[in-house]
């Protein structure tokens, strides 16, 4: 999965209507919005889709047409949203209608190409958690070699005996962790 950490725009013209993009965190999803139509307010659609994981680690997925025909414009841009792996992200794109109509073909492809062209301006970050475990203090020297080798980020907190690590990774990183610590010394995970 990825990720974006700042806001971005861009500007598709088809068949003389306008698309303006907005690609944003999703925690600045409603701000956006209200901002965009306030700011385009002779515009005739303001399209949006997102992703994000919930509390419970659960991908949440909606999307608008804003009056779009239906599965024209909210869905293709979900769409390119899911091909990129992008999460806790979202889309809006605000259409000014050139007096020309794209049909329901052209509406996808044009929604499809104004969400891709703003992502492809972006900077895409890979998800990373938090790796939390605990292993006995006389192992921490070894444990922040392997660590610092392979250049992960990580806190260390000491009590008693034990020192609690919290590691940023991957998926990948997190089973070479892991696997390291199962090759290496007695260890706990405390949580993911």
């Amino acid at each position: 999965m990825q990720i974006i950490k700042e806001r971005y725009e861009s500007k598709l013209e088809v068949k003389k209507s306008q698309f303006l993009s907005f690609l944003c965190p999703f925690e600045q999803t409603q701000a956006l919005l209200k901002e965009v139509k306030k700011e385009h307010p002779k515009a005739v659609h303001f399209v949006y889709a997102y992703r994000f994981f919930d509390e419970a680690g659960r991908c949440v997925e909606d999307k608008s047409d804003d009056n779009e025909p239906k599965g024209t414009a909210g869905m293709p841009m979900l769409n390119v949203l899911r091909a990129y792996e992008l999460i806790n992200t979202s889309i809006i794109v605000v259409r000014y209608f050139g007096g020309i109509k794209l049909g329901t073909g052209g509406l996808m492809r044009a929604y499809t190409s104004a969400a891709t062209a703003v992502i492809n301006l972006a900077t895409l970050y890979e998800q990373k958690n938090i790796l939390i475990l605990s292993m006995p203090l006389q192992f921490l020297g070894k444990m922040e070699h392997f660590l610092k080798k392979n250049s992960l980020e990580f806190k260390r907190k000491f009590q008693m005996h034990k020192v609690f690590l919290e590691i940023n990774v991957n998926k990948k990183e997190m089973n070479e962790v892991i696997m390291f610590c199962e090759n290496s010394f007695p260890y706990e995970i405390q949580s993911l």
